[in-house]
């Protein structure tokens, strides 16, 4: 995947992306999730907004067309193709250190809140706070009375979802370092993940 950016195992990364070009995001390996975020390069206090994105869509999962919006309700990424069997996630915040010890651990753990500050960090930015991410590839399957589970992902080995930018915008990837839940397989074994910024 020599034209590809790496995401690495347990890390962050961040690329800018102009009004136009179309990001793809590969799970290389299959049950990786990769938590996702999108800013307006021209002004970070305005990001894409899962809750903001609910209320347009009217779905928990977006969906091929549908279009991700920033916490101002304005257009930022679009889904045009989704190989990966469709299921991601737009509940769950990212995983911080208290949410490890919330899940007993004692010393520090990578986690997705981390990896966004240290992707941004690569381009001299610092994320304003850590916005709920769109959690792609992940599987969180809800019931009738509202009951959630962490279950492994769908996605196959170099599936993919390509994503529009819609404005002037850095994204920002997580691979998610979760090895306590089943969320990145059931051998719970984070792995790396790649992304293109088609031109």
């Amino acid at each position: 995947m020599s034209d590809a950016t790496t995401i690495p195992a347990r890390r962050g990364k961040a690329a800018y992306a102009t009004a136009g070009q179309v990001i793809r995001v590969i799970n290389t390996h299959g049950e990786q999730v990769v938590d996702t975020w999108a800013f307006n390069r021209h002004d970070l206090s305005e990001f894409m907004s899962m809750e903001h994105s609910r209320a347009t869509m009217r779905r928990l999962i977006p969906r091929v067309g549908d279009t991700l919006l920033t916490n101002r309700r304005r257009p930022m990424l679009t889904v045009l193709e989704d190989t990966s069997g469709g299921i991601h996630d737009t509940l769950m915040a990212a995983c911080d250190r208290y949410r490890y010890q919330e899940l007993g651990c004692t010393e520090y753990h990578d986690n997705c809140t981390d990896n966004l500050a240290q992707g941004l960090a690569e381009l001299g930015l610092q994320p304003p706070e850590t916005p709920s991410p769109l959690n792609l590839f992940m599987n969180i399957p809800w019931t009738i009375d509202g009951a959630l589970s962490f279950e492994p992902p769908v996605s196959t080995a170099h599936s993919y979802i390509r994503l529009r930018a819609e404005m002037d915008l850095i994204i920002a990837f997580s691979a998610c370092p979760q090895d306590i839940l089943p969320i990145n397989g059931k051998a719970g074994k984070p792995t790396e993940a790649h992304f293109q910024i088609e031109l």
